[in-house]
């Protein structure tokens, strides 16, 4: 029987559970939809009983990897905390898992799978090192060298979205987190009503980033200054990714990484200003190829790498 693995990304918003083999490919999936009233409690009894299903169709199952979406102590395999669901802080979920499974357990920031998946997988795959960075409801980042996570000093490391912008507090989130976006539209609506974004996202509750796709498309010049101001942002965060660690690609993910290629291409044209000139041009900028498998795949790579000691 060929060796299987597990691979699991615990959200805010969703869970999702894959087998797959050697070569990272997907063989069966489950994914479910989180709801955040239930808890850490809830969380685990959708995963338990999807990990009943699917351990039927992985018998020789060789290990199992996690991406979580907030820090964890990877060593330990105990959650330190999630900032959007309650009833992780201090669970010790590699012991949880393993009891179920007793298969060896990697587990590790979402982030880091994802920064995982793309440089071994997807679109970081044959560059070295590797910097990922998703933009979603936050913003999160990962780096893999030599095909593994790069781990600094606990609790955490490559919290992008926590990098400064000024010294009044501005971060990388702050500006350019799909909810950063959101609010500049919500914004927007208000002091100007007649521009197209505004009219395309004028019904909208949320999610109000998901028109300026069309807007740019458009040509409306509204659009083309947002995506500008938080281009810029953004590139200038990744400055100092590029001065500190000196990625030969830096990848971006998340929902926001849809916009596709005027993100990728607005992101490639205001980085260089900011790096000095010996680093010009810079790394690599391309958009994120596995989408929504990043963190599955990279859990699945992750799982086939050597564990720590397995619990007792």
């Amino acid at each position: 029987m060929d060796k299987t693995y597990l691979g699991i990304e615990i959200g805010g918003s969703k869970l999702q559970l894959v087998t797959g083999d050697d070569t990272g490919t997907v063989l069966a999936r489950r994914r479910l939809t989180v709801d955040p009233g239930q808890g850490g409690p809830g969380i685990r009894r959708q995963m338990e009983a999807a990990l009943g299903e699917l351990m039927l169709t992985a018998p020789n199952l060789r290990g199992v990897g996690v991406g979580f979406g907030g820090p964890i102590n990877w060593r330990t395999g105990v959650i330190e905390r999630s900032h959007q669901i309650e009833g992780w802080s201090g669970f010790g979920l590699r012991d949880w898992l393993f009891s179920r499974t007793k298969a060896p357990i990697r587990l590790d920031n979402d982030a880091n799978v994802g920064a995982l998946g793309e440089a071994t997988h997807g679109a970081g795959r044959g560059y070295n090192p590797v910097f990922y960075i998703t933009l979603g409801s936050g913003v999160g980042g990962g780096l893999a060298v030599n095909a593994r996570i790069y781990h600094g000093a606990k609790p955490g490391e490559a919290e992008i979205g926590h990098v400064r912008l000024d010294r009044k507090g501005a971060t990388v989130e702050s500006r350019c987190s799909g909810w950063a976006v959101d609010a500049k539209i919500r914004r927007l609506k208000a002091t100007d009503p007649g521009s197209l974004l505004s009219q395309l996202a004028s019904n909208a509750a949320r999610g109000e980033a998901k028109y300026l796709e069309a807007a740019l498309a458009k040509g409306d010049s509204v659009a083309r200054r947002i995506l500008r101001e938080t281009t810029e942002d953004l590139a200038f965060g990744l400055s100092h990714v590029v001065h500190l660690f000196h990625p030969e690609v830096i990848v971006i993910g998340g929902g926001l990484a849809l916009l596709g290629e005027p993100l990728r291409a607005a992101v490639a044209e205001a980085l260089p200003p900011f790096l000095m000139e010996v680093f010009s041009p810079g790394p690599v900028i391309c958009l994120a190829s596995l989408g929504e498998d990043a963190v599955p795949v990279g859990a699945l790579e992750l799982a086939r790498q050597p564990a720590p000691e397995s619990p007792a």
